[in-house]
């Protein structure tokens, strides 16, 4: 009960957050989803221990809510391997995102899409190190790339970005 209030008031006001529930619940009006670091799976990211532009794309997932863990292991490869990246679709660095892969320089609102759709695939690529991508920023300039969603019957397109300001 709440320091101050009759257990009669208390009563209505329990009553009261329940109406309102139901009320919108009856018109289809949900919270808006929240960005808190726990709303999103930990990321487990696996990067060269000297690689610049790996530490800025974590940099990128924590700024937009994701707890990262790190580890450097001296076979990049093998960790690909392991984890089914395709050859034509590897980067610098390799995470696992709720049960997703996620290669390369993948931007946060495509890897929260994929968690919340909860598509059937391997998870997301971006192939390269394209300019201008999350962790290969280069001011207002960005080569055209695509986030491939990884899918055993074939690679399909989940997201395209196009060129910018280059010259």
């Amino acid at each position: 009960m709440v320091l101050g209030t009759s257990r009669r008031q208390f009563a209505w006001q329990l009553v009261s957050v329940a109406l309102i529930t139901l009320v919108l619940a009856a018109c289809g009006q949900k919270e808006p989803p929240t960005t808190e670091a726990s709303d999103w799976p930990t990321a487990m990211v696996y990067k060269s221990p000297t690689c610049g532009c790996c530490t800025k794309w974590v940099d990128h997932l924590r700024e937009n809510g994701f707890a990262v863990q790190i580890r450097e292991p001296a076979d990049m490869n093998a960790v690909k391997d392991r984890l089914e990246v395709p050859t034509d679709m590897r980067s610098c660095h390799t995470a696992v995102i709720g049960g997703y892969v996620v290669e390369g320089h993948v931007p946060a609102t495509d890897i929260k899409r994929l968690l919340r759709d909860r598509p059937k695939a391997k998870g997301l690529a971006v192939p390269g190190m394209p300019l201008g991508s999350p962790g290969m920023e280069a001011g207002s300039r960005q080569q055209a790339y695509t986030v491939w969603l990884l899918n055993k019957g074939g690679n399909i397109s989940f997201a395209d970005y196009p060129a910018q300001n280059l010259e």
